[in-house]
């Protein structure tokens, strides 16, 4: 029986969202009955707990597993065959941990450190889409310390360039954690003022009116798509309280679109997790208007949710690929991914 480590909390401010994520993960490992599932909860101060103890990863490959910090058993490595990280945002999603993965040599399920980092910086994960040729929507972006010497520079810009209703956000987070949408200009130093207390580089986007389409992906070289997903949210944008607090909002699963553009759709799913380097799993967000055929790649989530209202299990599940078994796969995949990389040499013998 295979020993897997589900790592869920951490130091973010989707914390809460990842608590409700593992615990769906953790019941539904279990119930395969061919797991031994380990929860591992990170707190907010970035300590990790395993059944009360202080635990930690060393980044040793021959000490592979959980090493014990404290308590009776100190000292103590209990084996771990892979890890399941179920951490929203940074200092989870954004390849910190899985290059502490890497360097332990436990296989993981997700993208890698690439993979990870740029999707999770929405900056860069932008500028790599657009690179590509995959359509995204206008936006620019500013640091802290930028804002605080050209402020007034700064939001001409945003005003000139992406005018207004627009999107603030941090660059690196999700759950709509820190996002504004700023119907004027002297809206827009408070929704940066918000934006800056989560990172310390600031995107503002253009307001792209349209439908809010999202498709799951799955696998590895050659990843699948799900169905078309809609969100059709209750406040005037799907902000935090409108995907975890308020019911009112509608999740339609399949979207009732035409089948050109579904398929359009998920392509740009696909394309989208392939040009990010992207593993295992990814939840990729579109904007579509069709009435002029525009669509948009918003952002990737390579971590998605995976609550009892989480689109990503519920498109594959609409796709014929119930949780459980979703979860079973991802493993697989996993595991796929790390003998692959195990075939690479560490050394060079010239000739």
């Amino acid at each position: 029986m295979r020993r897997v480590a589900v790592l869920f909390g951490g130091r973010s401010g989707e914390h809460e969202v990842s608590l409700r994520s593992a615990a769906a993960i953790i019941e539904g490992l279990s119930s395969l009955g061919k797991f031994e599932v380990m929860p591992v909860m990170i707190n907010k101060e970035g300590g990790w707990f395993y059944r009360g103890a202080r635990v930690t990863v060393l980044p040793d490959p021959s000490r592979r597993g959980l090493y014990i910090l404290d308590g009776e058993e100190t000292g103590r490595i209990l084996p771990v065959d892979l890890v399941f990280p179920v951490l929203h945002g940074p200092f989870g999603e954004d390849g910190t941990v899985q290059g502490l993965l890497e360097l332990a040599g436990i296989p993981y399920v997700g993208a890698g450190v690439a993979g990870s980092a740029v999707g999770m910086d929405k900056i860069l994960m932008k500028a790599a889409l657009r690179q590509e040729g995959i359509p995204v929507g206008e936006y620019l972006w500013f640091t802290g310390f930028q804002w605080r010497g050209q402020a007034k520079k700064l939001a001409a810009r945003v005003e000139r360039e992406l005018g207004y209703p627009c999107f603030v956000k941090p660059a690196n987070l999700g759950s709509s954690v820190g996002v504004s949408k700023v119907y004027t200009a002297a809206d827009l130093s408070a929704a940066v003022e918000a934006a800056l207390r989560y990172d310390r580089k600031v995107l503002a986007e253009k307001f792209l009116p349209g439908r809010e389409l999202e498709v799951s992906v799955l696998g590895n070289e050659d990843p699948d798509a799900s169905v078309v997903g809609e969100v059709i949210p209750c406040n005037d944008f799907y902000d935090y309280e409108a995907k975890y607090l308020d019911d009112r909002s509608k999740l339609i699963i399949p979207a009732i679109l035409a089948p050109e553009l579904a398929e359009r759709v998920r392509k740009l799913a696909v394309s989208t997790f392939k040009a990010l380097d992207c593993a295992g799993m990814g939840r990729v967000d579109f904007f579509a208007d069709e009435a002029k055929g525009h669509v948009y790649v918003n952002e990737i989530n390579t971590i998605p949710g995976f609550t009892s209202i989480s689109m990503y299990p519920k498109m594959w599940e609409a796709s014929g690929l119930p949780f459980s078994q979703l979860l079973d796969r991802l493993v697989e995949l996993a595991l796929e991914r790390y003998a692959e990389r195990n075939l690479l040499e560490t050394s060079y013998s010239p000739g």
